[in-house]
């Protein structure tokens, strides 16, 4: 990792003899909650320590401070559930808010309207081992305070390709499709979804020295070596739109506009597509049936998003089995039959669907929380824009006639991924239709 300069180190630092010691302290939520308890009796930055320590530790996404009159409760999001990890007194909760604010560049006096900042965690595990954490602090005025939520982002959450959990040949479609010089290619899904560790994946897997990337993003959050990337500025007049024309005289190969939202950007995204750019970007839509129609809401004109899309996916998250307690046992019958009614015939045999079939169980232990889940891994569907599709959107389809177009030509819906990764013993049923809502 390269080298954390002085001028950086405005956030929290951690010495390699601190993470040696906050390691020992810190395992487990009900560890977590100790080391809270113990430096809030000493001092409020070591408890501001001991928070992101442990939710960096644990794995959370994100640290809640809700405070709830005369208290407030401190919660971490792990695996997109949100857990309790302790309650404090207000004014400790106060501390704690000034603290962080502090870091986040906000101002303190501030508490009857909603501030955003953000600060840098440095860990220094040795010498040669040195990250940044960047953190982003959103509070929000409430009944009983400001309610702060503080998004963490972690590099090492960065995955790759082969990491995100693809199938076969879905895995190999991706390949193809990001190596293609030209066409756009939209990650689609609800926040938290994971839509940007998969445009990440997608750049990673793409980067060379050959190859001029820029990504236009709000807020940028991750730092990629080898890419040019430029954050949004709305007050100074920079958005999307704006960015993505300064780009265009930047002579890109590939192009990453972090969400497509406003009709000038949809435009100048399906333009660049149709001549000689590779786009990537984000939209929000329920499935990737959902982008045709999302396009032409944005006045995207429906002659030219057949040519200029290549790949439309979308994706959710579900939780894995914790691997430590998780066990093994025969498919119900009537799990069988909802698997059976699920899947088609192709994917039945493909994973030998029997009623011998086995699935995995959870139960849980120290190691998740009790919870039975551990980590996450993307389900996902995907539309290739073949020629017969280019001609059906000429037709301007609703999203259930789009949809059970693109099935019929052999597309695996998200669900049916999932049950697959049933079938695979990585999640659950339960999990699967949670997720999809169905």
């Amino acid at each position: 990792m390269a080298e954390i300069s002085k001028k950086e180190k405005k956030g929290l630092s951690f010495s390699p003899e601190k993470i040696k010691l906050l390691k020992k302290e810190i395992q487990d939520i009900f560890s977590l909650k100790k080391s809270v308890e113990e430096a809030v009796n000493k001092n409020t930055s070591e408890a501001v320590e001991s928070i992101f320590f442990g939710a960096i530790g644990l794995g959370a996404s994100d640290v809640h401070i809700e405070p709830e009159g005369g208290s407030a409760k401190i919660r971490l999001r792990m695996d997109g559930i949100l857990h309790d990890v302790i309650e404090l007194q207000e004014k400790i909760q106060r501390d704690l808010l000034a603290r962080i604010k502090l870091l986040a560049g906000m101002k303190l006096n501030v508490n009857d309207r909603p501030q955003d900042g953000r600060f840098s965690i440095f860990l220094e595990e040795s010498e040669k081992e040195k990250i940044s954490v960047e953190v982003r602090v959103s509070t929000l005025p409430a009944e009983f305070g400001e309610a702060t939520v503080m998004r963490i982002l972690n590099p090492k959450s960065l995955i790759s390709l082969e990491e995100l959990g693809l199938r076969k040949d879905l895995y190999e479609l991706f390949v193809k499709e990001i190596h293609k010089p030209n066409g756009m290619i939209i990650i689609t899904g609800p926040t938290g979804s994971g839509k940007t560790t998969t445009l990440y994946a997608f750049l990673n897997k793409i980067k060379s020295t050959e190859t001029k990337i820029i990504t236009i993003e709000d807020p940028i959050e991750y730092h990629l070596n080898g890419i040019s990337q430029t954050q949004v500025n709305p007050s100074q007049g920079y958005d999307f739109a704006s960015g993505l024309q300064s780009i265009m005289r930047q002579d890109p190969d590939v192009i990453l506009v972090g969400e497509i939202r406003d009709p000038k950007t949809c435009q100048i995204s399906i333009q660049a597509a149709l001549t000689g750019h590779l786009v990537f970007s984000t939209l929000h839509t329920n499935d990737a049936a959902g982008t045709v129609s999302r396009l032409i809401s944005l006045e995207g004109d429906v002659k030219n998003i057949g040519p200029a899309i290549n790949l439309a996916v979308a994706q959710r998250l579900v939780r894995k089995v914790c691997k430590k307690c998780s066990r093994q046992r025969t498919l119900s019958a009537e799990e069988l039959k909802k698997i059976k009614n699920t899947l088609p015939e192709n994917l039945q045999n493909e994973y030998k669907l029997n009623p011998l079939s086995k699935i995995s169980e959870i139960k849980g232990c120290e190691n998740c929380n009790n919870t039975g889940y551990k980590g996450r891994v993307g389900i996902f569907e995907a539309i290739v824009f073949n020629d017969e599709i280019e001609k059906f959107i000429l037709e301007n389809p609703s999203i259930a006639a789009f949809k059970e177009k693109v099935v019929k030509e052999g597309m695996t819906t998200m669900k049916q991924d999932g049950f697959v990764k049933v079938l695979e013993g990585v999640t659950t049923i339960e999990e699967v239709e949670k997720t999809t809502g169905d």
